[in-house]
């Protein structure tokens, strides 16, 4: 047996290793690793969580779990003074703060704990990072040089783009993330749909764009945490995730910077697409940290399909 599992170690494909034949940029492979080795920590939070919550509201007014506070100062901790990291902004502060010593290019912006709210029904949660060189405002595709989410779940799992494809890797027992998907690529037409916000206050638009899906026979799966429906269609290899614009909030819910970028990065380096109903996401510009988007991100077929429905071409429902 002890033959067999060396055998196996052996001939896995480890992150590091992985982003060194990928031919990723040191510095990046190195932060990329530190970041993975963090989710550890987060991990092991999460683990020993009593489920309360911390007492106080987020700076966007939402209920804040000590969860999500722990696993924000984990972050920034392990990459302050790391040597690669000039600035950190994190959807649990209202402003972006100096980690380095103002020298490093890289800025990391974190979701720290997505769907923290599902810790108490012991449902899957992550945490998403988007990695940018020189600043985070302006558009995603001008400053984005990787992201990254890890889920955790029955297994900690990770997903990364260094712009050289998107890529699963798996928490193994020896505590290395070894390679379990390459280059991910997504169908040009999924069979899963995965709705945010409530059916009483979308549009009329969205409606019929969901109908259309309900009577194609599509399967729906929502948790309502962005990280694990996200992960769902990466892995099952299509599909489409949308929270969209709604009556009273037509911005919709998820934040442009902190949650958006970083996943349409992901989607379109495994040949998705992701937008508004209208721009792709990576070319809308920052310009606020809080700043949100309504989003439809998946396959190409579906993220079409809504596009066509919410610009009142009726055509494709034949």
């Amino acid at each position: 047996m002890g033959e067999g599992i060396s055998d196996y170690t052996k001939f896995c494909v480890d992150l590091r290793r992985h982003m060194w034949m990928a031919g990723v940029e040191l510095d990046l492979r190195r932060l990329i690793w530190q970041i993975a080795v963090t989710g550890k920590y987060i991990s092991a939070k999460i683990h020993e969580s009593n489920r309360k919550l911390a007492g106080f509201k987020n700076i966007y007014g939402e209920e804040q779990l000590a969860l999500d506070k722990s696993s924000d100062e984990i972050l920034k901790n392990q990459l302050q003074f790391s040597g690669f990291v000039r600035e950190y902004a994190s959807e649990e502060r209202d402003q972006v703060i100096t980690i380095g010593q103002g020298q490093e290019k890289y800025f990391v912006t974190a979701d720290p704990l997505d769907g923290s709210s599902l810790v108490d029904t012991n449902l899957a949660i992550g945490t998403i990072i988007g990695i940018h060189n020189g600043t985070i405002l302006g558009k995603g595709r001008d400053t984005m040089v990787a992201a990254l989410y890890i889920t955790y779940g029955p297994l900690i799992t990770m997903v990364y783009s260094a712009g050289k494809g998107t890529h699963e890797f798996v928490l193994n027992r020896e505590g290395e993330y070894v390679l379990s998907q390459e280059n991910i690529r997504l169908r040009d037409k999924g069979d899963i749909y995965s709705l945010g916000g409530l059916r009483r206050d979308w549009t009329e638009a969205h409606l019929k764009f969901v109908e259309y899906l309900e009577r194609e026979g599509y399967k729906l799966r929502y948790s309502g945490g962005f990280v694990p429906d996200i992960n769902q269609i990466v892995i099952k290899g299509g599909g489409i995730f949308t929270y969209p614009a709604l009556r009273k909030s037509p911005e919709g819910k998820l934040r442009l910077l902190f949650e958006l970028q970083p996943m349409a990065f992901l989607v379109e380096q495994a040949g998705g697409v992701a937008t508004d109903g209208n721009n792709p996401i990576l070319d809308i510009p920052v310009e606020k940290l809080g700043q949100r988007s309504p989003i439809y991100i998946g396959s190409r077929f579906e993220v079409e399909t809504a596009r066509a429905f919410l610009n009142e071409k009726q055509e494709v429902q034949g």
